[in-house]
């Protein structure tokens, strides 16, 4: 008897969580969408999720003994190797929460975790824009920046296996301060959440309204997406030389509505990088959009479970 080649995928935002049934191929069969309501407690989150993963089976017709696995991609940070959430900053309450013992218990199959970023960037690597591809950077422009790095089809991972916070090079030192402890990285400036605060400094009420402004030629505006794009341009510079990838994917809801915007200058930058192989590095826009957190968490099942 083969394995089974069908897996959740389960894509843990501060606001929204996502669960779908994904097959082999990276084709999303049933999905449901609900708010993740973190501050309620990690208990009431995990029955939850326990309901949602029985009615997206439920949509797609399958069986729990269909699965290969769960896979988890979530909001950092998170012990991929422990198979723990630690997140009291955008999930209110999830202090150390063990998240792989529960849904295995509930279910009896291996359930896997990994950062959301690195998530969506094997999720690009497994069925979107970055599939063939052996040295993958994936950039995540959204509420706030995430970064992935895959290399040979795994995760690159840093001390004590945390994952790299690309969002936050710094880009600026004379920027806006972040959170992060640096001035003018690159989330302080490119992520829709500093294009909307910079929009609301000049009267613009949130990012689209500074986009819009932008493409009417609004001066005001114009600076603003402009800051964003040179900012994105240059952490591509230090990224193409750093890790010399084949591929940068940009992804996230800026590049999902703007992509066209970004992807010059970001193709202009890495034109003129005299140390890097001619034509060696592209730049694609993330092929599976908002589904490429829950394609690549179920992957990590579909992977391990193929073997």
């Amino acid at each position: 008897m083969t394995n089974p080649r069908r897996a959740i995928g389960i894509d843990i935002g501060g606001t929204k969580l996502a669960v779908a049934a994904v097959d082999a191929s990276g084709a999303v069969s049933a999905r449901t969408v609900i708010a993740t309501e973190a501050e309620l407690g990690f208990e009431r989150a995990v029955g939850r999720m326990v309901e949602a993963i029985r009615q997206v089976l439920a949509q797609a017709g399958w069986s729990r003994s269909d699965l290969c696995g769960v896979g988890i991609g979530c909001t950092g940070p998170v012990s991929a190797e422990r198979g723990t959430i630690n997140n009291p900053y955008t999930l209110p309450t999830w202090i150390d929460c063990d998240i792989v013992s529960r849904l295995r218990d509930h279910f009896g199959k291996p359930v896997y975790l990994e950062n959301d970023a690195d998530a969506a960037a094997l999720g690009e690597c497994f069925a979107g824009s970055a599939r063939g591809f052996r040295q993958v950077v994936m950039l995540t422009l959204g509420t706030g920046v995430g970064g992935g790095i895959v290399i040979d089809g795994r995760v690159y991972r840093g001390t004590r296996g945390e994952h790299p916070e690309l969002g936050h090079l710094p880009i600026d030192p004379g920027g806006p301060a972040c959170y992060c402890g640096a001035n003018g990285c690159l989330e302080s400036l490119a992520s829709g959440t500093a294009i909307a605060g910079a929009g609301r400094a000049a009267g613009y009420s949130d990012s689209r309204e500074v986009f819009a402004g932008a493409a009417l030629g609004q001066s005001a505006a114009v600076a603003i997406v402009e800051r964003a794009r040179g900012a994105l341009a240059v952490a591509t510079w230090i990224i193409l030389h750093t890790f010399m990838p084949q591929r940068i994917v940009l992804g996230g809801g800026v590049m999902d509505e703007h992509y066209d915007l970004f992807a010059p200058a970001v193709a202009a930058r890495i034109a003129r990088a005299t140390m890097v192989p001619v034509g060696g590095t592209s730049v694609a826009k993330a092929g599976l959009s908002n589904d490429a957190g829950i394609v690549g968490a179920a992957s990590l099942a579909l992977a391990a479970g193929g073997r």
